[in-house]
């Protein structure tokens, strides 16, 4: 008997940038509310978190600027690109988001937007923007791990023959 095995990586969109601009302290799974159109070129795997921001608005959470193209075979009801979006949390999560953006001036970043089951979702990060010398770290960091690694199965390579 063959078990399914999920995919390695659901991710519909992810916001790589996000990462590399902003620390992140927090991060949550929401919901968000879409039309049918959406969904479906959501299921061709098109959209873009890229210039994508959340914020609060009259005590709900809403997603700007993520770019859901019009599904391809869709007609004159297709829905417009980059409409904002509302995302699904409770009211005591969207009261503790209020107070950690405008007290630490922490902003919303989206992350990732992944299906679980028949559902999307979006991973919602609680981010404080990095300087400039927090990114030259970072590489530093990631250069010197590079290094590591590399000298290591160069090492290996020699011992094993």
């Amino acid at each position: 008997m063959a078990t399914k095995k999920p995919h390695a990586d659901p991710a519909i969109a992810t916001n790589r940038r996000a990462r590399h601009e902003y620390l992140i302290e927090e991060s949550l799974e929401t919901g968000i509310a879409l039309q049918g159109s959406e969904i479906k070129s959501l299921r061709e795997g098109r959209a873009s978190l890229q210039d994508a921001f959340a914020q609060v608005k009259d005590r709900e959470v809403y997603l700007f600027n993520a770019h859901i193209p019009p599904y391809s075979h869709g007609g004159y009801a297709n829905h417009v690109p980059t409409r904002p979006r509302k995302l699904l949390l409770h009211r005591a999560q969207i009261a503790r988001l209020v107070g950690q953006t405008k007290e630490k001036g922490m902003t919303l970043i989206p992350l990732k937007m992944y299906f679980k089951g028949h559902l999307v979702k979006v991973e919602l990060g609680l981010a404080k923007a990095k300087r400039l010398y927090d990114r030259r770290q970072d590489l530093a960091k990631k250069d010197a791990e590079r290094e590591m690694a590399r000298a290591q199965r160069v090492r290996t390579r020699k011992e094993g023959k």
